[in-house]
C-alpha cells in the first residue's frame, strides 16, 4: 500500500526535521496522504507541510521545499514537488507499481490488514420482527450487515453475528391471534379480522398446517386460551422461514439472542433496577420514565407502562446492557431507516447505566424500491402486501441481489430494478464485475491452447507494464487493501462495490486496447501475471461481499 509507504517516509523526516532543528513542535499532526483530484498533480498529494507550519511559525511553502529536498533520492518515487501554498505531491516510480503484481500473488491473504488489532465487535443484524417472511428491505439491511462482518474480520477484528429475535409483546400476541382466526375460519366458522391484523397468504398457511396437523381441537377454545399455542406455532414456522431465507441468501449468525430470554434470566427487571439506582427514572402518571432528556434526546421515554408492563424500549435497553456486559470492543447495530429517531434514546440508556456510547454504532439502512413494470410494491408486513426476499432471490439470483443492494450508502434511498437485474450486459453491475473475473479465465484458456503457460515470478519481467492502463490497473491492485481498511474504519461496505466497478471497468478498457498472448514472450508473460492479479483481487472482493466469482459466463 503505497499510501501507507508515503505516510511513514513523512512520519521518518518530522522526527528528522525536529533533530536538524526545522522545526520545534515535537508532536506530529494528523495529515492526510491522498490521490489528488487531478492526475497531472502526481499519485498522491499531503498537506503535512501545511498542518506543521502554524505551530511551527514558518512557511508552508519553505517547509515543504525542505520535505522535497529530502525525498528526491527516494527510489519510491520518480518525482516529488511542491505545489500552491505548500502541497507535496508524489510521483510514485513505475518500478514500485510493476512490483504489486508479486505483492498480490505471492501473499495469499492479500488485503488482510491488522487494523483491528484483534478487538472484538458484535455485529447484530436484521432481527427483523418474527411476524412474517424477510422482505427485500430486510435483505438489504443482511448483505450491509454481512459483507461488513467480512471486511471487519480481514481488517484484523474478531466478528460475532447475531440475530435478536424480537418474541414478546403486543406483535407477538397480534400474530397469534391472527393465526387462529384463519384457522377459525378453515373450519368454517363466521370470523371478524381485524384490519390491524396480519393479512398475508402466509398467515392462512400457518392456519392451514395446524389444522392439518392438529384437527379441529381448538375450535371451541376462547382466544385467551387458544392464543399461548398459536402464537408459539407461528413464531416457530415464521422463525425457521426467516433462518432459510438468511441461509439461502448466503447469511450465517454465530448466535440467535431471544428478547424471552431476557425476561427469563430477570434481566429487564436488573436493568431497570440499574436505572433507578442511577437516579434516571422516575414515577409520572403512575408509569415509569427514563430521563433521556439529561442525554440530548428530545423527550423522556416510558419504560414501564402504568398497567404494569414493560415497553420494548425497555427490553432494548436490557439487551444493549447484556452487550456491554459481554465484554466487546465494539457494537455494531444495523437498523432499517425508520428508527432513525430510537437512537438517540439507546444512546442514552447506555450513558445512563454508565457504558460508553460511543463504543455503540447503529447503521441505518433506508428501504428498497422494487420496481416492476414501472410500479413500486409496498413493503407493509401486516397488510400482507411485501415482496418476500424468496422471491427476489429465485427471480434475480443471490448474486444480483447482493451486489446490488451494496452499490449505494446504505442510508440511501436504493431502486433495484428487477430488470437491470437480470441483464448479461455491462448496464448490470454485477455481471460487468463478475464478467471481468470470468475474461481472465478465458485469457487463460487460450493462452493453453497456444502451449503458454505463467512461469514463476522469478522469470517474469514486470517492467514490461509500462502502459497507462496497465500502470492504472496496477495502481488499483495497490489500493485494495487500503480499500478494505477504509471500509472497515468507516463501516460502509459498498466503498468495495464501488472499487470492484473501478478495477473492472480499468480492465475491460486494458483488455479491449491490448493483447495479452503476443509474439513477444516477455509481454506475454507479464500481462499474464497482471490479469492473474487482477482475478485474485476481483475474487476477493467478490468474495467479501457473499457474491461468487465465476470462471465463464
Amino acid at each position: 500500500m503505497i499510501r501507507k509507504e508515503i505516510e511513514r517516509r513523512l512520519k521518518d523526516l518530522h522526527q528528522k526535521a525536529i533533530h536538524e532543528g526545522v522545526i520545534t513542535d515535537p508532536i506530529c499532526p494528523r495529515f492526510t496522504v491522498e490521490p489528488p483530484r487531478q492526475k497531472n498533480f502526481g499519485d498522491y498529494a499531503s498537506n503535512i507541510a501545511l498542518v506543521l507550519a502554524g505551530k511551527n511559525k514558518t512557511s508552508p511553502r519553505n517547509l515543504a521545499l525542505w520535505f522535497v529536498d529530502s525525498l528526491q533520492k527516494d527510489p519510491l518515487f520518480s518525482r516529488v514537488e511542491v505545489a500552491g501554498p505548500g502541497f507535496i505531491n508524489f510521483f510514485v516510480s513505475p518500478e514500485y507499481w510493476q512490483k504489486t503484481v508479486a505483492r498480490v500473488l505471492l501473499d495469499p491473504d492479500y488485503g488482510r490488514s491488522e487494523l483491528g488489532g484483534g478487538r472484538r465487535v458484535l455485529l447484530e443484524f436484521v432481527s427483523a420482527n418474527p411476524t412474517g417472511p424477510l422482505h427485500v428491505g430486510h435483505g438489504r439491511g443482511a448483505a450491509v450487515g454481512d459483507s461488513l462482518a467480512n471486511i471487519l474480520e480481514l481488517a484484523g477484528f474478531q466478528v460475532e453475528r447475531e440475530y435478536y429475535v424480537n418474541d414478546v409483546g403486543k406483535q407477538m400476541d397480534i400474530l397469534g391471534a391472527s393465526v387462529y382466526l384463519r384457522y377459525l375460519e378453515l373450519l368454517g366458522k363466521k370470523i371478524h379480522f381485524p384490519e390491524d391484523y396480519y393479512q398475508g397468504d402466509y398467515i392462512r398457511d400457518i392456519a392451514r398446517e395446524i389444522l392439518e396437523k392438529h384437527g379441529a381441537q381448538f375450535k371451541d377454545l376462547e382466544l385467551e386460551e387458544a392464543l399461548p399455542f398459536f402464537r408459539k406455532y407461528a413464531l416457530s414456522v415464521i422463525l425457521a422461514d426467516i433462518r432459510k431465507d438468511l441461509e439461502d441468501f448466503g447469511v450465517h449468525y454465530d448466535q440467535w439472542f431471544s428478547e424471552a430470554g431476557l425476561y427469563q434470566e430477570g434481566l429487564v427487571e436488573e436493568t431497570i433496577q440499574a436505572l433507578k439506582d442511577s437516579g434516571y427514572l422516575y414515577e409520572k402518571d403512575g408509569a415509569l420514565w427514563f430521563r433521556s432528556t439529561a442525554f440530548g434526546d428530545e423527550k423522556d421515554r416510558v419504560v414501564v407502562r402504568a398497567n404494569g408492563q414493560t415497553t420494548y424500549f425497555a427490553s432494548d435497553i436490557a439487551y444493549h446492557r447484556h452487550k456491554y456486559e459481554r465484554g466487546y470492543d465494539l457494537l455494531v447495530d444495523v437498523w432499517g431507516a425508520d428508527h432513525h429517531g430510537y437512537v438517540p434514546r439507546v444512546k442514552a440508556a447506555v450513558a445512563a447505566l454508565g457504558y460508553d456510547p460511543e463504543k455503540l454504532k447503529v447503521l441505518l439502512v433506508q428501504f428498497v424500491n422494487l420496481l416492476e413494470e414501472g410500479e413500486l410494491k409496498s413493503m407493509s408486513t401486516r397488510r400482507g402486501e411485501f415482496v418476500p426476499l424468496k422471491e427476489v432471490l429465485k427471480e434475480v439470483g443471490r448474486d444480483a441481489v447482493r451486489f446490488i443492494f451494496l452499490t449505494r450508502h446504505c442510508n440511501s434511498h436504493l431502486d433495484f430494478d428487477l430488470s437491470l437485474a437480470k441483464k448479461q450486459s455491462q448496464e448490470n453491475p454485477v455481471y460487468y464485475v463478475q464478467y471481468a473475473h470470468a475474461r481472465v479465465a478465458s485469457v487463460f484458456e487460450k493462452a493453453s491452447e497456444r502451449g503458454i503457460s505463467l512461469k514463476s515470478l522469478e522469470e517474469i519481467d514486470l517492467g514490461f507494464l509500462k502502459e497507462e492502463e496497465e500502470l492504472e490497473l496496477l495502481k488499483l491492485l495497490d489500493a485494495f487493501p487500503d480499500i478494505v481498511e477504509g471500509a472497515a474504519e468507516s463501516l460502509e461496505p459498498h466503498r468495495l462495490t464501488f472499487y470492484l466497478t473501478e478495477v473492472a471497468t480499468v480492465f475491460h478498457n486494458y483488455y479491449t486496447k491490448h493483447r495479452f498472448l503476443s509474439e513477444d514472450e516477455g509481454l506475454t508473460q507479464a500481462r499474464l501475471a497482471l490479469a492473474l492479479a487482477t482475478q485474485r483481487v476481483i475474487g476477493r472482493g467478490l468474495s467479501l461481499l457473499g457474491v461468487s466469482a465465476p470462471e465463464k459466463m
